[in-house]
Formats: C-alpha cells, structure tokens, sequence
C-alpha cells in the first residue's frame, strides 16, 4: 500500500489522469482542454515512469511514530533523530539506503551492496537508541566488525555502535547515544566491571 502512495507513484498517476483526460477531449473534439492535458501530461507519465524504474523504498518501521517521541527530540539524540530521517524516506536514483556512508566506511560491494531492510527505536532510563537491520549481501560480517570502533564515532559523537549477526545473512547494527549513562559506563571500567549494555532491540 505504502508502494502507491511514493512519490514515483503519485507523479506517474498524476501523469496518466492528464493523459487520459486528454485523449478523451481530443476524441470528443474539445482542443481546449485536449492540447493541455496531453501537452502536459505525457511528459509528467514518463517522468513518473523514470522514478518508479529507480524507487528504493523506506525500510521498515517496526517502532510507531509517536513512540519514544520525547527520547528522540532530546537535544543529545539529534544525531540519531537525523539519521531515522535520512533513512525513512523514499530515495532515487541510489542502490542502497545510506550509500554514501557505507562507501566511505568500506562497507559496500557494487554488485551486492547492503541493504537496509528495517529500523527500530530503543530507549530506557538511560539511552535512545536506533537498530538498524542490514542484508549483508557482498559485504561479510568480518568486515563490519573490523569497522565497529568507527560506527559510533561515524554517525554521532558520543555514540556507540554494537554488532548481532543475525542468521547467514543480516545483522542488526545498534547505535545507542547515553550521556547519563557516560559516567557509570566510565565508572564499570575503572572498577573492572562490565559496562552496562545499550536497551534491546524488539
């Protein structure tokens, strides 16, 4: 459903309403309104055309909108609040979500590139977090634990970055931001302790 209302969709039935109301006006001979519509509207058909042929879709949503709604307008989460932006939206033209950025963190393959399949919200006492689920395709698993350190530090400052493989073929890539949470984690490592982990994704 949510195919039909993307802007490709949107300008290409556009483009065939003026099309079709035109030739309609053109067989019942009323050249005022024929010459308009298909002057118009054959173009706006095609170009609608031309998006549908290099539509990416958002990944899927699993946290509704108004969830976490204050977690995520804190000032502390405006790194994470972007990138749920950036990634909820139809893209053109691209052959993956977040293409630059993987291009620059060496986690892209041309013929296979990853794709975002899903994004979750997180969020607890301490942290707000984002989980973002990937099909590797040509990129192995290996190769986004080499850039773990960097994710964090990629997408926000502040934030840390934790890696699930799941099954042969996905992972879950978890970006959490926990200023509260700085201290205690500063303090664990001092003592010797475990850090406390960022909230789990559904």
């Amino acid at each position: 459903m949510n195919a039909l209302f993307s802007p490709g969709s949107l300008v290409t039935i556009a483009g065939a309403v003026l099309t079709v109301v035109g030739a309609i006006a053109y067989l019942g001979d009323n050249a005022n309104l024929s010459l308009p519509t298909i002057f118009y509207g054959i173009p706006i058909l095609l170009g609608g055309l031309a998006l549908k042929s290099s539509e990416l879709p958002p990944p899927q949503r699993l946290t509704p909108a108004a969830q976490f709604r204050q977690q995520r307008e804190d000032p502390a989460s405006a790194d994470l609040a972007k990138l749920l932006k950036d990634v909820d939206r139809w893209r053109y033209g691209q052959k993956a979500h977040l293409e630059s950025s993987l291009e620059a963190l060496k986690l892209w393959d041309e013929d296979q590139p990853p794709q975002l399949i899903s994004v979750a919200e997180l969020a607890d006492q301490h942290s707000y977090g984002l989980a973002l689920t990937f099909a590797v395709g040509g990129v192995p698993y290996q190769r986004w634990q080499d850039q773990q350190q960097r994710l964090g530090r990629f997408f926000g400052s502040g934030l840390s970055a934790q890696l699930e493989a799941i099954g042969a073929d996905q992972l879950r890539l978890t970006l959490c931001t926990a200023p509260a949470q700085a201290d205690a984690d500063a303090d664990a490592d001092a003592a010797g302790n475990p850090s406390p982990t960022p909230p789990t994704a559904p």
